[in-house]
């Protein structure tokens, strides 16, 4: 009886000592990856979304009412837009959802904006929606990063995640954020200044490149489309926005930090403005459309070999 006694007194220390680590303030939870994660979502309104944890879903940029309307009905309360553009608060608002920006580049996450997205899903009510503006590159990364250094999911699990979503390996600085990504402990995280913005200032130049981005989606769907007002977006006019391209080039060339770029860059955006120029004519003019596809097809070359010179790689390896 005393031995009985005596296990049972030892199992009672064992239990309160594992229970008391396991509520210490500088222990993080266990990850709870599921064998299934990631899973993609079946979405009308929201491109490329997966989840990634029981907490946090990955996607594309949320558009019009019924994207946001989609996401409250998934029961997301926090949105998180690691893109450059400015986000839609107002329409998250009129779902009862949060807007967080913590926009960063292809180039990686770096350290402060990783303990901030970290800590934006451990602490942040709801349903997290993670996003960029097509869910395929930033976003993938931004939720695998936050999820393993919040202890959401193992290190393990972080780079199936990009996989999963389609990310480029051209981008080596997403990559080498998802291999690198590690727990960090929560006094760390409670620590990381973080006032969460719903809008983030933006350089001029990285608001032009959104600028740009935007506009250059909007024409591939046109050329979808057969040159003609995509169903899903009958409100663009073709002519109009290879006209809008070609302004953003423009503009572009006449920043203070373009001008400081090498001649190297400056030359892919002459190039994509005489194409974005082209374009439009051939638009206006009613041109075969194999002459708007040409043009259309000089401006992605050129934004490929750009963004392979300069936004696709790690910081460290640029020159």
């Amino acid at each position: 009886m005393r031995n009985v006694r005596l296990f049972i007194a030892t199992a009672a220390v064992v239990f309160a000592t594992c229970f008391l680590r396991a509520q210490s303030p500088d222990q993080p939870q266990r990850p709870t990856t599921a064998r299934h994660l990631p899973r993609k979502i079946v979405a009308v309104h929201l491109p490329n979304a997966y989840r990634v944890h029981e907490k946090v879903i990955s996607g594309g940029l949320p558009e019009g009412e019924a994207a946001f309307q989609e996401l409250a009905a998934l029961g997301v309360k926090t949105i998180v837009s690691v893109d450059g553009a400015r986000p839609d608060v107002a329409l998250a608002k009129a779902q009862g959802m949060r807007y967080v920006h913590l926009p960063h580049g292809y180039d990686g996450i770096p350290n402060q904006r990783m303990l901030d997205l970290a800590k934006a899903v451990r602490d942040l009510p709801g349903q997290v929606y993670i996003h960029c503006h097509h869910g395929k590159h930033r976003s993938p990364t931004a939720a695998a990063v936050a999820c393993v250094a919040a202890g959401l999911i193992d290190a393990d699990s972080a780079e199936a995640i990009l996989k999963a979503a389609g990310t480029s390996e051209s981008y080596r600085g997403l990559y080498q954020s998802a291999r690198q990504a590690r727990l960090v402990q929560n006094s760390v995280l409670d620590g990381a200044a973080s006032d969460f913005p719903e809008t983030a200032a933006i350089p001029p130049l990285a608001e032009a490149m959104v600028a740009v981005e935007h506009t250059h989606d909007h024409l591939k769907q046109i050329a979808e489309a057969g040159w003609k007002s995509p169903p899903k977006h009958p409100d663009l006019e073709p002519a109009h926005e290879a006209l809008l391209l070609h302004e953003h080039f423009k503009e572009l060339q006449r920043l203070d930090s373009v001008t400081r770029m090498p001649e190297a860059f400056q030359r892919y955006l002459r190039t994509s403005e005489r194409a974005a120029e082209d374009l439009e004519r051939a638009l206006r003019e009613g041109a075969p459309s194999e002459t708007a596809t040409v043009a259309l097809t000089r401006i992605n070359a050129a934004c490929i070999d750009c963004h392979r010179q300069y936004r696709d790689v790690p910081l460290s390896d640029k020159r």
